[in-house]
């Protein structure tokens, strides 16, 4: 075996890439060792391109071996199968900044599979996933043309931290992953709790430096160690084909790409499809061109008159400038029955958003390589069906594109969402039912859900909103648009996602078509963001001021008391049965944590404050002197056994019971009468002395 080694070191960490070991029939494999965490990456690509592709077919899947960790599933299949949403989430991570650097008609099939074979909480695997992905492809006779590097950023105070550790992170006001060439940025992803513009650039900054040491030392080593590029057959538009789709069009494309309203601008480019399919069909004559080919060569013609008219006029399609934002229209409370709704809706993109709250079994348990049986008490769920683009489809669960924008919006409105110790013990589940879809669904989840939440009566900590920003790119000329289009968005050149206030960010998100973009042009699209953010929530402002103060009557109530840790195992009981009983007998649910933290919640006040009075009753210690209430346990000819607090039985004698002489106790007493007794009395045993007379008159 012939081994070859390359070691870059990263922010004082060692990225160690070998290849010529493992894996050795795929066009390119890498095991990347960074601490103790592994990460096998391989990169496979058929030779042939298949007759029926007429798109670039890249498939990309991330794995997390359990075994990695030391541990195994915790449910009743040990076997991995369906992706985790981590799982998926990040196979879309290395996907969207490979994707571009492709050549352009380059339609052979390639797979790229990564897997995590070694584990270090030390070293966090998906930023190193894409690092691992990336030289595969290098080092292989797929036509890649140069080295991908990602890295992680996080902040601590002022510094910046490339590549923190999983403890590191949890202090870290920042979660960036950004990825990119030694010349551009091609992907970032981030979550941060409102840093402002320069900040979130600082952070893309110091990530870059050290994504230009991992391309420079990936790139030397394909020089050493890389295999020849196969030649692929890369199916382009021949230059004659689009210079007469170009002539054939560009009056009507005109015309058809001023119509503000979206079906009728639709049907008026679907007449000129038409007319094009006809003009290169069959029955026209000779046919020189496929109709894939015409396809691909329209759509390539459309982008090139989409930006010529954008760029020359200022003007897009519905009429507006590049900085302005589509109509706002926004209702509230429109579902009765939920405990917080909101319609939001942005030019011809509309998302109804709906907050459930509950307790804690209503929670989001999962379970990664660094958690087991974990609770999510917080989470986004984005749906997006076929009607909400005027088409008939298939309904299934949710794809790679749900989860991802679902996510997105989830990360942007956690950093508004109240902690437990702010007094606010509930779980909170948000779901954004996309209902109509003309550009940026994930930013209109995330203003309908801020919205849902205050509707709630959610304490949120400050409300935000979201924009989708666009970029046109030819040559030394750019132009950034406000709140895209799906057409801008499909035809553009970037897709740039922000969340946050007038103060900071607390989300952001770019993907690129091209080959990436510079600072220059990410500060121009932040700062514009800004602008267009600070309107949109300047809307929604209008529409709800603040949070609710009082919670719907149909949301549950819950309560909290904290306990000394001591008496958690007295309220659980053996086996849980106590607790169970608290449950069978209020009514409510009860959830308890190991720090003593008791929460209730019951659909109605009458059955929270009975399970509150039972729980109290349980826990409460027994002093001499007090008086209690309690249910007659057990009749003995000596006297009576009543239950007290905390399951504790106490003896009221004969001669305590009454100030008359009582011959048979079981005339004066049956079991379960509730009586009222006084604590004379607990001895060294625990044994405690009761009395009923001294509480009653003579």
């Amino acid at each position: 075996m012939q081994k070859d080694r390359l070691t870059i070191q990263v922010a004082g960490k060692e990225l160690v890439f070998e290849t010529g070991k493992i894996a050795r029939q795929a066009n390119g494999s890498v095991m990347l060792t960074c601490g103790d965490t592994v990460i096998l990456a391989t990169a496979c690509a058929n030779k042939s391109v298949s007759p029926d592709i007429d798109f670039f077919p890249l498939r990309v899947d991330y794995q997390e071996k359990f075994s990695s960790a030391g541990k195994t599933l915790g449910g009743f299949i040990k076997r991995e199968g369906k992706p985790s949403e981590k799982e998926t989430l990040t196979s879309r991570l290395i996907d969207r900044p490979l994707r571009p650097l492709f050549p352009e008609g380059f339609f052979n099939e390639v797979q790229i599979l990564t897997y995590v074979l070694s584990y270090d909480p030390s070293c966090q695997p998906d930023a190193l996933a894409i690092c691992a992905a990336s030289a595969a492809l290098t080092i292989s006779d797929i036509p890649f043309p140069k080295p991908v590097g990602g890295v992680r950023v996080g902040k601590i105070g002022s510094d910046y931290i490339i590549n923190p550790t999983l403890e590191e992170m949890q202090k870290s006001s920042l979660d960036l992953l950004i990825a990119g060439t030694e010349d551009a940025i091609l992907m970032i992803e981030g979550y941060c709790d409102f840093l402002t513009e320069e900040q979130v650039l600082e952070a893309i900054s110091e990530g870059h430096k050290a994504i230009k040491q991992i391309c420079q030392g990936l790139l030397d080593w394909r020089n050493l160690v890389g295999k020849e590029k196969f030649e692929a057959p890369l199916i382009l538009p021949p230059s004659e084909l689009l210079d007469e789709i170009e002539n054939l069009i560009k009056d009507k494309f005109k015309e058809a790409f001023f119509i503000s309203d979206k079906q009728s601008r639709e049907e008026a480019f679907g007449i000129i499809d038409g007319e094009i399919y006809a003009h290169f069909s069959e029955d026209a004559g000779d046919q020189k061109y496929s109709e894939k080919v015409v396809k691909r060569a329209l759509k390539q013609i459309s982008s090139k008159l989409m930006r010529h008219h954008i760029l020359a006029s200022k003007k897009r399609a519905d009429g507006r400038s590049l900085t302005d934002i589509r109509n706002i229209l926004i209702e509230t409370s429109i579902l009765p029955r939920t405990h917080g709704s909101a319609l939001f809706t942005r030019g011809e993109t509309q998302a109804i958003a709906v907050c459930t709250l509950g307790g804690s079994s209503m929670g989001q348990r999962y379970e990664d390589l660094d958690t087991k049986d974990s609770l999510r008490k917080f989470y986004l769920q984005y749906s997006f069906p076929p009607f909400s683009v005027g088409e008939v489809g298939p309904l299934r669960s949710p794809g790679r594109r749900e989860i991802g924008h679902g996510k997105l919006a989830e990360k942007s409105l956690q950093a508004v969402i109240p902690s437990e110790k702010e007094n606010f013990p509930y779980t909170i589940r948000l779901e954004s039912n996309i209902t109509e879809s003309n550009g940026s669904s994930s930013m209109a989840s995330v203003c309908g859900g801020c919205l849902a939440l205050m509707d709630a009566g959610v304490p949120i900590k400050r409300p935000i909103a979201g924009i989708a920003m666009g970029l046109l790119l030819e040559e030394t000329k750019f132009a950034i648009l406000s709140d895209i289009l799906g057409m801008e968005d499909a035809l553009g050149d970037m897709d740039f996602k922000v969340s946050g206030d007038g103060e900071g960010i607390t989300a952001f998100q770019m993907d690129i078509k091209v080959e990436g973009i510079t600072l220059e042009i990410m500060k121009a699209a932040l700062h514009q963001a800004k602008e267009g953010r600070i309107h949109i929530l300047g809307k929604m402002l209008e529409a709800c001021p603040k949070s609710r103060q009082a919670l719907s009557p149909f949301a549950p109530r819950i309560e909290s008391l904290t306990v000394k840790p001591s008496k958690i195992a007295v309220i659980i009981g053996p086996g849980g049965k106590m607790i169970r009983s608290i449950i069978e007998e209020s009514g409510a649910e009860i959830d308890i944590n190991d720090e003593g933290v008791v929460n209730i919640a019951a659909t109605n006040a009458t059955s929270l404050q009975k399970a509150k009075d039972l729980i109290i009753n349980l826990i409460s210690d027994i002093e001499i002197g007090k008086t209690y209430k309690g249910p007659i346990m057990s009749i003995q000819p000596f006297g009576v056994f009543v239950r007290l607090p905390g399951a504790k039985d106490g003896l009221c004698h004969i001669s305590e019971f009454s100030h008359e002489r009582i011959e048979n106790m079981g005339d004066h007493a049956k079991e379960g009468d509730e009586i009222e007794v006084k604590v004379l009395d607990i001895n060294d045993r625990g044994q405690i002395k009761l009395s009923r007379k001294v509480l009653i008159s003579k």
